[in-house]
């Protein structure tokens, strides 16, 4: 039904924006990892709602509660049971859209796939949903780290405002000094007062995230259907409001020679390449190179203006948004990217190990 992911390192998530909780369950994690609560916390709330001015005041803890697979702060090899308690639902700002499909909104989709729906946020296709998908990755993350693996993300671009930096010119330890995520002081002040404005007009605004993944051991992935870049693709493009994913050159591509975009080899500490167009993946699979990559998101679907649409009997209606919504879903979608990026790479590392004998 489509609410798993991976092949070994394995997640499902489960729970309802304005149900009694959400969570998920973690198979296939080795025993023997050694977990940090107080980490995982912190990614969560990097998350959180309510964090900033820039995003939705919904206010909810996002406690993490472990249920099992986890004993005496080691992973056992049984699987990782988690719930995290909705503690700030507000199930009436929803009691409008009972029988109205919102323009953008998976409403109309579920109602026709499934004949009834939670109306309630969404439900299970709420963002909120997504938290879970940060507690798995922070675990992945765990995970990467005891391979000398490292992940990051920022915000490269909200709407027109766009850092012209690539990622080898930025210091990732910015990232996490201002709100919108984004690690250059100046253009993260242009970002913010336009997502202010835009806040203001009743209205939302999207923009790209840029991941980069470090240290990535060589031969990861499969060659045909399995490619790295396509289960990241993947990964990305399962995250609500994302629209698209490019890595390594991406788009650009069409605007090189050949002679210009190929990564020539060279032997310095072992084969490398001089550059890196490829983005760290080339047939499919990982080249020790950085991995680096852009997500593209979409507008917040959820505007506080007036828009037509239609109810469940066909009438022509009038709506407007309701309740606590971002302006901009970026600063909170940057360890939602990160995360994702953690399972595939933690999923395909253990697949790795099966490829051939030691």
């Amino acid at each position: 039904m489509g609410n798993s992911f991976g092949t070994i390192f394995k997640f499902t998530s489960y729970g309802e924006s304005h149900g009694e909780a959400i969570g998920g369950i973690i198979d296939g994690c080795p025993a023997g990892l050694k977990i940090d609560i107080d980490f995982i916390q912190k990614e969560l709330d990097r998350r959180k709602p309510g964090q900033s001015h820039i995003v939705t005041q919904r206010k909810e803890s996002d406690t993490i509660n472990f249920l099992s697979g986890i004993f005496e702060g080691i992973t056992t090899g049984a699987p990782i049971g988690f719930v995290i308690h909705n503690e700030n639902q507000k199930s009436k700002d929803y009691e409008h859209l009972k029988d109205v499909f919102r323009p953008s909104h998976a409403d109309y989709t579920y109602e026709e796939k499934y004949g009834h729906r939670d109306y309630r946020g969404g439900g299970h296709s709420s963002a909120r949903e997504t938290a879970c998908r940060v507690v798995a990755g922070a675990i992945a993350k765990l995970l990467l780290q005891h391979y000398k693996v490292t992940i990051f993300a920022y915000v490269s671009q909200v709407h027109h405002i766009k850092l012209n930096k690539s990622h080898t010119e930025i210091n990732a330890s910015e990232i996490e000094k201002n709100i919108i995520r984004c690690p250059d002081e100046q253009v993260a002040k242009q970002m913010i007062e336009y997502i202010e404005s835009i806040r203001k007009q009743g209205d939302t605004v999207g923009g790209t995230i840029t991941c980069v993944a470090q240290h990535v051991p060589i031969g990861l992935g499969e060659p045909v259907f399995d490619k790295l870049h396509a289960e990241l693709g993947k990964a990305m493009l399962s995250i609500n409001a994302v629209k698209g994913f490019e890595y390594g050159a991406g788009f650009d591509a069409v605007n090189y020679k050949g002679s210009e975009l190929n990564d020539v080899f060279e032997s310095n500490n072992g084969i490398r390449t001089k550059t890196n167009y490829s983005g760290g993946i080339q047939g499919g699979i990982s080249n020790g190179e950085d991995i680096y990559f852009n997500v593209a998101f979409k507008p917040v679907a959820t505007i506080m203006q007036k828009q037509q649409s239609v109810n469940k009997a066909g009438d022509e209606i009038i709506i407007e948004g309701q309740g606590r919504h971002d302006p901009c879903v970026l600063p909170r979608a940057v360890p939602i990217v990160e995360a994702m990026c953690a399972l595939v790479l933690a999923d395909y590392l253990l697949l790795n190990k099966l490829s051939k004998l030691d």
